[in-house]
This record gives structure tokens, sequence and C-alpha cells, in this order.
């Protein structure tokens, strides 16, 4: 019989289930696979670097080859003058090998799946960056076109090409500019941005690094050509981080090249100018600038609508391992000695290990 003074008895509270893993955005997808470990980004961006050199010797070796051997002439560097069209050709296809180079840095280094790189889902959402194309090419065509219009000191008037020089290099851009352009996304956008948000919680951290290293990349131009650069990458960066992946990138990359190379290809000895963005005086970077602004705008206008993954679920931290691992650990031997109190891998034997005496 309970006393009447004594204090009521509660059933004991239930335990506090323990904080769920913070989401990861798409720059902190280094750190979705459970076998995640400090050293891996690091090491990934060595192999990245030394495979992409690899890849690009090859890639030059066999080119170098097969022109020597279709005697196409030798330019005074010593390389080979395969024409603006193949030589284009080669130069694109020289960046495109970065691709394979990422997924494979992403799957053997990174332990995690490959698609992890192009967005937060596993993979490249086509129908999402099919819009992001569609909301490009207007945009992008009115920049390049007052662009092309600009009058620019000292340059030659440009005169057209003909479809007998035009066709096959817009057939060549088509099939490999997508490809250039999203090597240099997988690259900046997808690998590097990933290797440092694996340390730092702030996308910021993770997007300037990537920006300035991708507009080094292009050479050093004028300043504002390297500016336009440089507020390109972290445009970017920040549309693969607010949409969860790299399709918004690649879709402006893809555009913005193609229509450049394009309208190269369009007039006579176009594609034999070495010029590149990182030449661009302020004329046409302000006009790029606001191409660019308008896309951003379009873009997440887009997003707000279709409402693209931007996150996914951290995963669960692995299991704690037992003492003793292996089919002998303690506790788990069947047959008498299987809680046995001795502190080594295996039970302790009934005897000295001699066979029994008859």
């Amino acid at each position: 019989m309970t006393h009447p003074l004594a204090a009521p008895t509660y059933p004991p509270a239930a335990p506090t289930p323990p904080p769920l893993p913070e989401p990861l955005a798409y720059h902190r997808m280094a750190r979705v696979s459970a076998r995640h470990r400090w050293w891996r980004p690091l090491l990934g961006t060595l192999f990245v670097v030394v495979a992409y050199v690899l890849a690009f010797g090859v890639v030059d070796v066999l080119s170098y080859a097969w022109g020597t051997a279709r005697d196409y002439p030798e330019a005074p560097d010593g390389t080979i003058e395969f024409g603006p069209v193949s030589g284009t050709a080669l130069d694109l296809l020289m960046i495109a090998v970065a691709i394979p180079v990422v997924l494979l840095a992403v799957r053997w280094i990174g332990r995690r799946p490959a698609g992890t790189v192009s967005s937060v889902t596993g993979g490249l959402r086509w129908s999402w960056l099919g819009l992001c194309v569609v909301a490009a090419v207007p945009i992008l065509a009115v920049s390049t076109g007052v662009m092309f219009l600009l009058p620019m000191e000292g340059a030659p008037p440009a005169r057209w090409a003909g479809w007998e020089v035009f066709g096959p290099a817009l057939a060549m851009l088509v099939v490999l500019v997508p490809l250039q352009s999203a090597a240099e996304e997988y690259l900046f956008r997808g690998w590097l941005t990933q290797a440092v948000g694996a340390f730092l919680r702030s996308p910021w951290w993770a997007l300037v690094p990537q920006a300035a290293l991708f507009a080094a990349g292009h050479g050093w131009g004028t300043p504002w050509g390297f500016a336009d650069l440089a507020v390109y990458g972290v445009v970017a960066g920040w549309l693969t981080v607010r949409t969860g992946g790299l399709e918004a990138a690649i879709g402006l990359h893809a555009v913005n090249n193609l229509l450049a190379f394009g309208t190269s290809a369009a007039v006579v000895d176009g594609l034999k100018n070495d010029a590149t963005a990182a030449d661009a005086p302020w004329q046409y970077v302000a006009v790029d600038l606001a191409g660019i602004a308008l896309y951003a705008a379009a873009v997440l206008w887009l997003a707000r609508r279709r409402t693209p993954t931007r996150t996914v679920p951290a995963p669960p931290p692995l299991p704690e391992q037992p003492p003793f691992p292996g089919p002998y650990a303690l506790g788990s031997f069947p047959g008498p000695y299987a809680q046995s109190p001795f502190p080594g891998a295996y039970p302790r034997p009934p005897h000295d290990g001699l066979p029994p005496r008859s």
C-alpha cells in the first residue's frame, strides 16, 4: 500500500532521439558517402590534375602522329597545322577529356557514385538542363548579337565565309562545344567546388577559389576579361548550389560558347583567331555581364516554379565495430566458452593444446 504522502511515480521519460544530420547541399556532396575521409578530396584533386595532364598528352601525341602520317604542315612552334576547323575540333576534344577524368576521381577516389558530381540526385537532370538551355538561347543570342555589332578599333570588317566553310564548322561545333563546356563545368563548378565544400559549410568559400582558377585558366588578357570570367564563375557556381546541380551552368556555358564559336565560324578565318574571353574589352564585358544577370534571373524564376532538388540527407554513421572483429570475436564463438572472459581473439582452450592421454 502506497503511503498517502509519498511522491507520485511516473513512467520513465522516453530517451531523446539524436538530432538528424544536416542535409547536404551540392557543394557538400563529397561527404555523401559514409566512406568519406578528410584526405579523399585532396588526393582526388591531385589525381584529377595528373590524370588530365596524361590524357591531354595522349591526345596530343596521337594527333601529332596522325597529322604527320597525313602530311599536314608543321607550324613554327612544332605543332601540326590541321586547319581552322580540325584544329578547333582538336582543341575542344583536349578539354572534353576532363569529363571522364572527373567522373573517375569521384567514383574511385571519392568512393561515391559518379553521378553525385552532376547533381544531388545522383545524375544529370536532362529535363531541367533542357529548360535552362531554352532560357539561355534568347538571352544570349541578343547579347551575342549586340557584341557582334559593336564597333571595335582595328578590327577588320567581317565577311561571310560561305556555307561550304560554315556548314562543316557548325556541325563540328554542335557536337564538341557542349562536351567542352560540360568538361569545364565538371572540373571547376563540379570537382573543385565539392572538394573545397568537403571542408567548409559556407558555399562562398567553395565558389570563390574555383571562379578565380577558372578565370586564370583562360589566360591573362585584359583586366576586364579576367573580371568577366571571374564573375561568370561565381554566378555559375551559385546557380549550381542554388539548383542542386550543374545543369544551369552547363546550359549557360554551352549556349554561350556555341554562339561565340558559331559567329566566329561564320566569317572568313574567324576560327583562326586565338583571342579568348580573357581578351575581351570593357564594351563586350558590359554586354556579357548583362546577359549573365538576365539568365540567372530566368533560372531562379524557373527554379521557383519547378523546385529542383537542392539537398539530400546526410549518410548515417557507420555502425560501431566489435572490439575483436572476426569469426572468433568474444561472445561469437559457439560452445561452452562463448562467454569466456578470455580477453584475446580466441576462447580459452579446455586443455594445454596437447592431445588427451589415453
